[in-house]
């Protein structure tokens, strides 16, 4: 058995922030498939996993950790890698993986959820429309912020980063055009530049 276990599935954008922060630090890890879309997340088994009946979730020998925030910031202080350096540096971290978590991976998700797995009959265009205007705002936002800066949070690459970009990756359409947005086009470069960078769906399992 690897030293991590990592319950996720390849949608997940929440999931895939912690398995490339697992594949980026070198850590012995392994993936633990769940059937997000045949109900997986809400049998009574897994919510005895997390009774929040959500990915990712974190095995670490005795330490089972949920929400991807908290497990990069377990990983990020087990490992020393993608780390802030001191307290002030860390604040800024949280700022940016709190500011993520409420205003870009959440609409991501909803966003992306409508657009492409709920069946075409459910889609309603005007919620649609509205959500992708709520991130229009926070690409405005994070493009503003990454305006003469590699990275988001520090001069190098933290967990900060891995937090914000996992969404981003995802191809399916969701409202999101590079172009658009240059400074995070070339932030998502340098991200995917990093060694053992992978994506998304060649990382976990359950991509079709």
């Amino acid at each position: 058995m690897a030293e991590y276990q990592l319950h996720c599935f390849a949608q997940s954008g929440n999931a895939y922030k912690v398995a490339l922060m697992l594949e980026l630090s070198g850590c012995d890890w392994e993936p633990v498939f769940v059937d997000f879309f045949k109900g997986a997340a809400r049998t009574p088994e897994f919510r005895e996993i997390n009774a929040m009946g959500e990915v990712p979730v974190l095995d670490h020998g005795e330490t089972r950790i949920c929400q991807s925030g908290v497990a990069l910031d377990y990983l990020a202080k087990q490992t020393g890698q993608f780390a802030p350096a001191d307290e002030a540096e860390g604040r800024e971290v949280l700022r940016w993986i709190l500011w993520d978590n409420h205003k870009l991976s959440t609409q991501i998700g909803m966003t992306r959820f409508l657009m492409n797995f709920l069946p075409e009959e459910k889609r309603n265009p005007d919620v649609i429309a509205f959500a992708q205007g709520r991130l229009k705002a926070a690409y405005a936002v994070l493009n503003d912020h990454l305006e003469g800066r590699d990275w988001i949070a520090a001069d190098r690459p933290t967990i900060a980063d891995l937090s914000c970009c996992s969404y981003l990756y995802y191809p399916e359409p969701f409202g999101f055009d590079r172009a658009e947005w240059p400074n995070i086009a070339a932030w998502l470069d340098r991200v995917a530049d990093l060694p053992k960078w992978q994506h998304p769906y060649d990382l976990m399992p359950g991509a079709k």
